[in-house]
């Protein structure tokens, strides 16, 4: 043996989170012998990826298998596999530390949550599994060479803060886990992990899919007196359930299927289950998960579904299958006729691929309009969840926009609670109408305390209130839905009168021009720097002045984006729209005409079209002279 040995401490925050997994999650503890086994899965396919696309990697992979050792006497449960194994940098990598972003957001989430399933979710949306051995064991320990190599590493630890690692001349191909079990404990929902048929009933709910033989040795007692026997049996099916007819597998087995590919703890929300036959045959399952993943949004987040050729694993995070819109889907595609050797490059490419893409993307929005005719409680989870992701499908998928369309669902003013889609937003349009009105924002709340949608309100139009980013970009990709425009609240200007009501209130309109003429002259020289026009508005209703784009004007969300995304985006001037009903208005335009001081008639002007950058949730160009401005103002009026 070496002399390698060395003690060290878990990282920080891994720390933290195995404290939590041990002490304060899980009430089925059975699942920490589905998770080890879901990881030996893995090694054993690594091993066959890696002996096919390099030939020179001197490996044993005779027999790949997984096998599971008891001994009832010292309290041991062993998990051991003849596949990939890992190196030492590797075991202090993957297992002494977690090198994944979002660890801190976890362990928030975590504490917070006082509702142990919800808990045992976010465990399963960062896959630490290898973790849920201390729930049953006082000690665990790993021993393990990396195919290839000749030395091999011993790791222990109690999970108490730090483990041991050493380097051994002599360690077998592949992982091998030897759990120190804790005492049976009913109260505690610890069962007996040496018991031959508690073993049996966890591999059949957990692991009867994998693809590898799972072995355990089991004794039977002697007849009449004889010598007891013992053989290896095997525990799992080894059934690919991807090929086996729909009509043959329980939703019990789609389950557990799920969690060993997506490594989540919940059940997933729809199953997609599909054969192409033809020049390309393949097969797919394919999951909807029930909640978002918390590295959803983050550029190393995994996406993607495993790949297969010939039942044979290829990768993990095939990225060529599914668009990025899609990449909560998890699962499993199987192809027939790719070489066992394909890369991602070629992948990205291959022309066959790009067919099953297409036709996995069809059929999994085929399933969420399903959700949404059929199970509406579904699509509703589905859609708080992923919605935000799905819309980016809206920007470049211009071969699925119209099915995107349909399952859209977004806010509106038509109910405080409940979302629309697009179809019932124009069933319930006016007579007349011919826009499809909508707002962007920060929130909801934030929008409709807008002053944009106050003649909206008034005349009783329906506006669409979107408030994810991915909506500025998409509502100005589309530009229309079945043959009606989609027009921004706050862009150009808004007539919502009739024809009839046009004719009555003409008159007055020529009037308010008139008085105003001047006020508007003065007001677009006096904030020149900051607008590039003013006029009276037809969209206020109660507040005095608004700012707004003209209709192919870029909104500052939009140009905030841009310039966060490295762009040279020039500074858009808007024009400020004043409410010639207002009395703040109507007394700007009395002092102006009398010739006031023209120092404050500059800085009213100037607090009125900060008021309306402030009312649509805008940023000052500079706050501090508003609130000092403002300030002034005020003690000036006690």
């Amino acid at each position: 043996m070496s002399n390698q040995a060395e003690t060290l401490e878990f990282q920080a925050e891994a720390r933290q989170l195995l404290q939590l997994v041990v002490h304060s999650i899980y009430s089925n503890k059975d699942v920490f012998l589905r998770e080890l086994i879901s990881n030996a899965s893995d090694a054993l396919d690594k091993l066959r990826l890696a002996t096919l696309v390099d030939k020179d990697l001197v490996a044993d992979t005779e027999d790949l298998h997984v096998a599971i050792e008891v001994d009832r006497e010292a309290r041991t449960l062993t998990v051991r596999d003849n596949g990939i194994g890992m190196t030492r940098d590797e075991v202090i990598g993957l297992i002494g530390t977690i090198a994944k972003s979002g660890t801190a957001e976890l362990l928030r989430q975590l504490r917070e949550s006082a509702d142990a399933r919800a808990s045992q979710d976010l465990i399963g949306q960062f896959g630490v599994g290898f973790y849920a051995a201390f729930m049953v064991a006082d000690r665990v320990t790993l021993l393990t060479r990396k195919a290839g190599e000749t030395g091999g590493t011993r790791w222990e630890s109690a999970g108490e803060g730090t483990y041991s690692i050493e380097t051994v001349d002599e360690a077998p191909q592949g992982t091998t886990v030897i759990l120190h079990l804790k005492p049976a404990d009913a109260e505690d929902n610890l069962h007996d992990y040496t018991a031959e048929w508690t073993i049996r009933e966890i591999v059949k709910r957990y692991s009867d899919f994998i693809a590898w033989p799972i072995r355990m040795r089991v004794e039977r007692p002697g007849a009449d007196g004889e010598a007891a026997t013992s053989e290896v049996q095997t525990l799992n099916s080894m059934k690919a359930l991807w090929a086996r007819p729909r009509d043959e597998v329980d939703a019990s087995e789609y389950h557990e299927f799920y969690k060993h590919v997506s490594h989540d703890w919940a059940d997933p929300l729809e199953v997609v289950h599909m054969k192409g036959e033809g020049a390309f045959e393949y097969e797919a399952l394919l999951f909807l998960p029930s909640h978002a993943p918390l590295d959803m949004f983050s550029p190393q987040g995994r996406r993607g579904v495993q790949l297969y050729v010939k039942r044979v694993f290829i990768m993990d995070d095939c990225e060529a299958l599914v668009p990025t819109y899609l990449r909560f889907v998890k699962g499993v595609v199987d192809a027939h006729d790719l070489s066992l050797n394909i890369s991602r490059e070629i992948l990205q490419q291959d022309r066959q691929i790009q067919i099953v893409r297409r036709r996995l993307v069809r059929k999994v929005l085929a399933a969420v309009r399903d959700l949404k005719t059929n199970h509406p409680e579904r699509y509703r989870t589905f859609w708080t969840e992923f919605g935000a992701v799905v819309k980016e499908g809206l920007i470049d998928d211009t071969d699925n926009r119209d099915t995107l369309l349909e399952i859209l669902s977004v806010a509106s003013t038509n109910d405080p609670a409940e979302l629309t889609d697009l179809a019932g937003y124009v069933a319930r349009m006016k007579d007349g109408q011919s826009d499809i009105w909508y707002a962007t924002g920060d929130s909801r709340a934030t929008i409709e305390n807008s002053p944009h949608l106050e003649a909206f309100r008034a005349k009783g139009h329906e506006v669409l209130l979107l408030t994810d980013p991915v909506d500025e970009v998409w509502v100005e990709r589309v530009g229309q839905y079945d043959g009606r425009p989609l027009r921004s609240i706050a862009k150009g200007e808004v007539d919502l009168d009739t024809d009839e009501e046009k004719k009555q209130a003409e008159a007055e309109r020529e009037q308010q021009r008139q008085e105003f003429a001047a006020l508007l002259d003065w007001l677009g020289t006096t904030l020149a720097d900051s607008v590039r026009e003013v006029r009276l508005s037809s969209r206020l209703t109660t507040s005095p002045a608004c700012v707004v784009g003209d209709a192919q004007d870029l909104t500052p969300t939009l140009e905030k984006m841009y310039r966060a995304m490295g762009h040279e985006i020039p500074a858009t001037k808007r024009i400020l729209e004043i409410n010639p009903g207002h009395p703040l208005v109507a007394g700007l335009r009395k002092a102006q005409e009398q010739g006031g001081d023209p120092a404050a008639l500059t800085e009213t002007a100037e607090l009125l079209y900060g008021l309306a950058v402030l009312a649509e949730g805008g940023e000052l160009a500079d706050p501090a002279r508003f609130t000092r401005a403002l300030a002034d103002r005020l003690a000036r009026t006690l």
